[in-house]
């Protein structure tokens, strides 16, 4: 079995999943099975807000224990089997791809196998075969080819939680140097306005309050947190829309592909007047996972 993990900052995406990066330890058994991973006799809570930035992601376990509860997740998703062998295809940013690619590899490829471990208070045995790694952002589009097609020159725009990562793709082939990572991700938006309605309001909003009304969606707040949080999300679409085009590159000459967490608060706020030549948005954040999914199967198939 195939299963695609996008690891970030701010999520965890299978091709059908979705949770935040959160996690807790507890040495003795919660109050609740629901969320919890176990695993080398220790219990994690998973998804419960989002963690510490790290941004090197294999500096420590959290992102690996992370991987078992997406996996576990998905497996439920399907209704597969709990035991059996996966081919497991994750991605890197851009701009580290090649860098950080042997590394992270290792980090998910480790030589216990098979994998045990108990998810809400099912077990799995799981044998990793293989770990594919693919570039973030680039990969989703093997999900819609019909974004660069016949374009001769198009840019990839990948929002996600701590980064904002940037490639050319000329006539469908990324063009290498032209990538870029500028850290304008959407954590970056929602602590600073988080702060910003402290201030102006004395009101202590939470994360995903503000990121429900950043998307356009109902949620019970006061009226001038709410129109803090839309100016706030129009600030943070021109910075990034700024910042863009001092990398060099002019959107309003280049077709572009805005993807990941962010695409939705951008395509919110953009207006005629920011005079983008043409915006295409991808706002499915499985997007990556279920790419390198397609990817893979592709490779497996052939």
């Amino acid at each position: 079995m195939i299963i695609g993990i996008d690891h970030g900052y701010y999520a965890m995406k299978t091709p059908h999943i979705c949770f935040p990066t959160g996690l807790s330890r507890y040495d003795y058994e919660p109050y609740t099975m629901q969320n919890v991973l176990q695993y080398a006799g220790n219990y994690y809570v998973c998804g419960t807000g989002r963690q510490t930035l790290m941004k090197d992601k294999t500096a420590n376990d959290n992102y690996y224990l992370l991987t078992m509860a997406a996996l576990a997740q998905e497996i439920e998703y399907r209704r597969a089997e709990r035991k059996g062998k996966i081919i497991l295809a994750a991605g890197l940013p851009l701009a580290g791809f090649g860098r950080e690619k042997t590394a992270f590899r290792q980090y998910l490829f480790r030589k216990e196998q098979p994998l045990c471990f108990r998810y809400e208070n099912e077990a799995y045995e799981l044998t990793i075969e293989d770990v594919k790694l693919f570039p973030q952002g680039y990969s989703a589009l093997a999900l819609h080819p019909e974004y660069v097609r016949d374009e001769p020159s198009v840019l990839l725009v990948d929002i996600g939680g701590w980064t904002v990562d940037l490639m050319r793709l000329d006539n469908t082939v990324p063009n290498a140097a032209t990538c870029r990572s500028l850290e304008l991700g959407v954590i970056r938006c929602i602590d600073e306005t988080m702060e910003q309605v402290r201030r102006s309001t004395g009101l202590s909003v939470t994360d995903i309050q503000i990121e429900r009304v950043l998307n356009g969606n109902s949620c019970s707040l006061d009226p001038k947190a709410k129109e803090i949080i839309q100016k706030n999300g129009r600030s943070y679409t021109e910075r990034i829309l700024s910042a863009i085009m001092e990398a060099g590159f002019d959107l309003r000459a280049i077709p572009s592909v805005f993807m990941g967490g962010g695409s939705t608060i951008v395509r919110r706020h953009v207006t005629p007047q920011d005079g983008l030549c043409r915006a295409f948005y991808l706002t499915d954040v499985k997007a990556n996972a279920a790419g390198y999914e397609r990817i893979v199967g592709q490779m497996c198939a052939r």
